[in-house]
């Protein structure tokens, strides 16, 4: 029979004295578990359990503490008070809240940008098809200095590319360019050097295999009125569903890598049924091979990053190729085209030399030099 000025602790179940038992949230509790279970609110001062901490180690929370007084940085996730968050372009009710190394890093720095950054575009050669790269590069490091270095080369005389945090990347980040015509791409964006500078910085994107290349194109280019882009748009669905096997070849991405990064929406007979069924919401978010979620662009996110100049050069001229069928094609052609005829009509020497190097151009497979 236990003494009856001993009470057990619903923690531990040691027997203490009384007087020095401690009831918290309907519970009894010994000194050591008290403290070993419990903290307080830095803020208002409340106990809580330490399982319940809003907060950090070092700055406990109650949550309508937290609630109310705190945030969390959107990039590193550090604990900021809600007085000393930064917001990007000073819009607390638009923007996510970075804590001040972040916001330095990323923002006031000018050399890598957050993840959320879209600047005014500035758009390079003659309309209305124009192409955006985003160019994800990895293994070098998320240094300043190296996005500061490849900006100072591809913005030489112009505004060109910007770079960007991404959080799928394990220790790059992402070059994006501002729209520009494929001739300007072709002819005037200096990819040769900045591809070179990248890899002799340590980058890699093809080898790395979490980069991705992907290509917006401006709906604009498809048609002037929202149902002709539609119908356009669902053109290139049905090319992407049709011809899904060589695409797939042409992207150096495994199916796998596809499931996860940029999913088909499936085969229909028609290609509206196509784009209704995308419209329905069955592929929420952008991680679609086609991704229509963008209000000002199609992005096509099928492509394995690359720091070859021929591959991103092949690329564009086979999305431009893609638009090309979309736009002139009736839905009746587009359904009677094989590949075989579409990469036979491919004249652009980049693409017919990677066609060949895939083995995807009329049985003419040519030695290819590695990706990087």
């Amino acid at each position: 029979m236990m003494n009856p000025n001993l009470t057990l602790c619903e923690v531990c179940g040691q027997a203490i004295p009384e007087s020095d038992c401690v009831d918290f949230d309907g519970q009894t509790l010994c000194p050591s578990c008290l403290e070993a279970e419990t903290i307080c609110c830095t803020h208002c001062g409340s106990r809580l359990w330490r399982d319940d901490n809003a907060g950090t180690t070092e700055i406990p929370l109650c949550q309508p503490c937290y609630d109310h007084y705190y945030t969390s940085c959107d990039h590193c996730g550090a604990l900021i008070a809600l007085a000393d968050a930064h917001y990007e372009a000073g819009d607390e009710e638009q923007d996510e809240p970075l804590c001040d190394a972040c916001y330095h890093r990323y923002t006031v720095s000018g050399g890598i940008e957050s993840y959320y950054y879209k600047p005014q575009p500035i758009f390079y050669g003659t309309g209305p098809r124009y192409f955006g790269v985003e160019l994800e590069i990895d293994e070098g490091g998320e240094r300043i200095r190296s996005a500061q270095a490849l900006m100072a080369l591809a913005n030489h005389g112009a505004e060109r590319i910007y770079c960007k945090h991404d959080g799928s990347l394990d220790d790059g980040f992402e070059i994006v360019t501002h729209p520009m015509s494929l001739d300007y791409h072709l002819h005037q964006m200096p990819w040769a050097p900045l591809c070179h500078a990248a890899v002799e910085m340590g980058y890699r994107s093809h080898q790395s295999g979490s980069c991705g290349l992907h290509i917006h194109v401006s709906r604009n280019a498809f048609a002037q009125t929202e149902a002709d882009q539609d119908a356009a748009i669902a053109r290139v669905l049905y090319f992407f569903e049709k011809h899904w096997v060589e695409l797939l070849k042409f992207s150096r991405r495994t199916q796998r890598q596809l499931d996860r990064w940029a999913a088909r929406y499936g085969y229909r007979d028609q290609p509206m049924e196509i784009l209704e069924h995308a419209k329905k919401g069955v592929h929420a978010g952008r991680y679609t091979c086609v991704n229509l979620t963008n209000p000002d662009t199609v992005e096509f996110r099928i492509f394995r990053g690359t720091l070859k100049t021929n591959t991103i050069f092949a690329a564009l001229q086979l999305v431009d190729r893609v638009c090309d069928a979309a736009c002139f094609l009736s839905d009746e052609e587009l359904k009677a085209l094989s590949w075989t005829s579409f990469a036979a009509g491919c004249t652009q020497p980049e693409l017919v030399k990677y066609l060949k190097e895939r083995q995807l151009y009329v049985n003419e497979p040519v030695a290819a030099e590695e990706e990087v």
